[in-house]
């Protein structure tokens, strides 16, 4: 599916919600959208990781790591697990690692930024749970849009 999110907000209005904070694009794929898988932690990714290593069926992992760019939430193998399994792409309210092998790889990726520091492996955090990326809640399964100009997330809780 080829889409612009200018195109989808012209379309579809306040449906839609638009993520202000400022990402680095990583990866091949620029555009990518699907229904949001999420993760909440801090500097530690292995839930992110488990997560990345299930079958993605199209999702897009939204991973809060609260803004933290002190240690890297994904890496080149944890993204190529990403792409191994189906996921379309991720998005890291923080950092990654490996930036120049994730730029390979046909994996759409947001994140603030890149550290090296690698993270903590102790599963501390939630999965599907309601994520915040600055003043906007993305719930699980909510249809999330990404391409360069940025972010566009389902208001509504569809879980509701």
């Amino acid at each position: 599916m080829t889409f612009t999110t200018a195109d989808l907000y012209d379309e579809h209005g306040t449906e839609l919600a638009s993520v202000s904070l400022q990402f680095r694009d990583f990866g091949t794929r620029t555009e990518f959208s699907g229904p949001a898988r999420t993760v909440r932690c801090f500097q530690d990714n292995a839930l992110a990781k488990a997560l990345l290593a299930t079958p993605g069926n199209g999702a897009v992992l939204v991973i809060d790591g609260g803004g933290s760019l002190e240690t890297a939430l994904m890496g080149d193998m944890i993204a190529r697990s990403a792409v191994e399994n189906g996921w379309s792409g991720v998005i890291i309210n923080g950092a990654i690692r490996d930036s120049e092998v994730v730029d390979t790889l046909p994996l759409g990726v947001k994140a603030l930024g890149t550290n090296p520091v690698k993270s903590a492996k102790d599963g501390i955090g939630e999965v599907d749970v309601p994520v915040q990326l600055g003043a906007i809640t993305i719930w699980p399964e909510a249809m999330v849009y990404a391409d360069a100009d940025g972010i566009l997330v389902e208001r509504r809780n569809p879980a509701a």
